[in-house]
């Protein structure tokens, strides 16, 4: 097994710090987080059975035959509006090009998404996944990279860029300093180092690996193909 870098064990240590300081807020905030450990998960579905669902549904989007949109939207807005039962949760790029819910042919309440460029772990988006796990019930959890990611090209180059986009950079590299320049290889490798952060940095969702009840898993969108494949 590949021994962690320093900078990885940095980033696994500032998320770690960053979910203590977001617990804190939620007991500030009059949140009992031991309800947390007594949710009870709202879909029927295991993990297995949960990503059956999506790669069932990716293929349905790949062969032109979708089935989500002929549901009754009507219906689905009223069966969701007080409440929200995904059976899966998937961390994309936030890339226009890749929309999570056509992708896996699936209609409103059904994936609890959450994005950001570069599809990378932050305490933030640890929290929102945490919530999806803990209180809606999702049973698999996809970080989902994709083909021609300008984020990880950008972090490849690393050429001066404007604003606040270098602030993606550290979070992507120990995916370049693992599998070169080469782009799918480093899109690869950056979420299955992604979704290691959030097996091991999150307190809640780490036990729900464990104990079966969550799988956390990597993935590769391919724009030109529209396929999904599960890298681990």
């Amino acid at each position: 097994m590949r021994k962690p870098t320093d900078q990885e064990m940095s980033r696994r240590h500032l998320l770690r710090m960053g979910f203590t300081a977001t617990a804190a807020s939620f007991l500030a905030g009059g949140l009992d987080l031991a309800l947390l450990s007594h949710a009870h998960a709202q879909s029927t579905h295991t993990p297995d059975a949960a990503l059956a669902v999506l790669m069932a549904g990716n293929k349905r989007f790949i062969a032109g035959h979708l089935t989500a949109c002929d549901q009754d939207l009507t219906v689905l807005k009223q069966h969701t509006e007080e409440k929200q039962e995904p059976f899966a949760a998937v961390l994309s790029c936030a890339d226009s090009r890749v929309p999570v819910e056509l992708v896996f042919d699936q209609s409103i309440g059904q994936l609890f998404v959450t994005r950001v460029a570069g599809n990378v772990i932050t305490p933030e988006i640890i929290g929102s996944l945490e919530y999806g796990a803990a209180v809606l019930g999702t049973k698999v959890i996809l970080i989902m990279g994709h083909s021609n990611c300008g984020a990880v090209k950008a972090t490849i180059q690393s050429k001066e860029v404007p604003g606040q986009i270098s602030a993606l950079f550290p979070h992507i590299q120990p995916a370049v300093d693992q599998a070169g320049h080469d782009l799918e290889a480093v899109t690869k490798a950056n979420a299955k180092i992604q979704a290691a952060l959030l097996r091991q940095s999150s307190t809640v969702i780490s036990g729900m690996v464990k104990s079966g009840t969550v799988k956390v898993l990597a993935a590769y969108y391919d724009l030109g193909t529209g396929s999904v494949a599960v890298l681990e």
